[in-house]
């Protein structure tokens, strides 16, 4: 392919990266959404995670037989297809005023991002020199990053803003209209995919051998995998506790913050307004997830991409001992620094884990993918410590052991036979 095409293609990548960035990570404005709505607990309100990313578990692997049998380019219109069903299905989510029905739709939507990841990543990291494959699935991720900055922001305004003192009916209605259009958009940008003539990459058998091989022989993709499913864990457990930290340990606590709640003299009516003033804090998060992906892109011109990995992990186990050992504003920043040193994690893990799998490269992009249900179990097992006498605060220690192997995957657990 010419550097014309490659150059086109990646800007349509970026697309789908920045669309699916948008959509994950408005259940960052949607955790404590329903958590006031259901009045639930913080182990119930991280199952919201636990069905979003469940289905990257169920449908990676059939992802990766559907990539086979249509190509990458009629899978992302599949899969951006399937993300506008689950969109709409918010709509009777809400008038019907189901918990259950919410982590359906959730599954639904989750289950075309799951299909998009299946095909984008690999399909950037293949799509020009494989010596760059890191470079360009870090400038990818910048731009999903970019997303997630955004979304917590229109989260905060069109989701969790004015919530306060409404009925249940009422609080429920704040969604669909939100949804709805997120849904046409979806559909949208559907129809304009299927219009687009992007490159198919094709995929080469190195040899025969490796055609019979299994790919669970592969141990750096196997402990890859590991890997992917303790960040993704880390990163979202984060994430999906932030706001409600911030709204429950930290805007309580601070003088400042008197002023939102004045006149306010329902407890759950305060906590409904710090939430909507904690989900302006998550961009700072996913901001510094931004910044490192694209300060990685040219990072990883001086220093591997292994190194870079280690290096990271090990200053996250730092921030979160001092994170755990303070309080405030201190704990705070601390918590939110860590999305900085968060940021190269997926990319380098990915590429790392996916050298020279010829043409098994699907099946081991899939299995990666399938990895990220860490982000369906590890926040789950957190809220189970968060509701027990460890309390909020403490749950958060959680993420040491996630830092520590990938620190470890880093430093030896990626070297593979060539």
């Amino acid at each position: 392919m010419a550097n014309q095409k490659y150059g086109a293609s990646m800007f349509y990548m970026v697309v789908l990266f920045f669309t699916w960035g948008f959509l994950t990570e408005l259940d960052g404005a949607l955790i404590p959404y329903l958590k006031g709505l259901f009045d639930l607990n913080n182990f119930q309100a991280a199952l919201v995670q636990f069905a979003f990313f469940i289905a990257f578990f169920c449908v990676s692997l059939p992802s990766s037989w559907l990539l086979n049998k249509i190509g990458y380019h009629r899978g992302i219109i599949v899969g951006l297809l399937i993300m506008a069903i689950g969109s709409w299905l918010f709509y009777p989510a809400a008038s019907l005023i189901s918990y259950p029905f919410f982590l359906g739709a959730i599954f639904v939507l989750a289950s075309g991002v799951t299909l998009l990841q299946v095909a984008a990543n690999p399909y950037v990291a293949r799509l020009g020199d494989p010596s760059k494959a890191s470079n360009r699935l870090n400038l990818a991720q910048g731009f999903n990053s970019v997303a997630k900055v955004i979304a917590p922001l229109a989260g905060s305004y069109f989701i969790l803003r004015g919530l306060a003192g409404l009925s249940s009916e009422q609080q429920a209605e704040a969604v669909q209209i939100p949804y709805i259009l997120l849904g046409t958009l979806l559909l949208t940008l559907a129809i304009i995919f299927s219009f687009l003539k992007l490159p198919e990459v094709v995929e080469v058998p190195e040899s025969d051998q490796a055609d019979s091989e299994s790919i669970w022989k592969k141990t750096h993709l196997v402990k890859g995998a590991v890997a992917i499913f303790l960040y993704v864990g880390a990163e979202v457990t984060i994430a999906s506790f932030l706001v409600i930290y911030l709204s429950e340990n930290i805007f309580p606590y601070i003088a400042e913050y008197e002023s939102y709640v004045s006149g306010l003299p329902s407890k759950d009516d305060q906590i409904a307004v710090f939430r909507e003033i904690g989900a302006r804090y998550l961009p700072f998060y996913w901001g510094g997830l931004m910044v490192g992906r694209l300060l990685g892109f040219y990072i990883l011109k001086y220093i591997s991409s292994h190194r870079l990995l280690m290096l990271s992990a090990m200053i996250c186990i730092v921030l979160m001992l001092v994170f755990n050992a303070s309080g405030g504003y201190l704990a705070m920043w601390l918590l939110i620094g860590t999305g900085l040193f968060l940021s190269i994690m997926w990319s380098n893990i990915f590429t790392l884990a996916i050298a020279d799998l010829g043409s098994m490269t699907s099946k081991g992009s899939a299995v990666l993918v399938a990895a990220i249900v860490g982000g369906a179990l590890i926040p789950p097992l957190q809220g189970l410590i968060a509701d027990s006498s460890f309390g909020l605060h403490n749950s958060f220690l959680i993420t040491i052991g996630c830092f520590a192997y990938i620190a470890w995957y880093g430093w030896k657990g990626y070297k593979h036979k060539s």
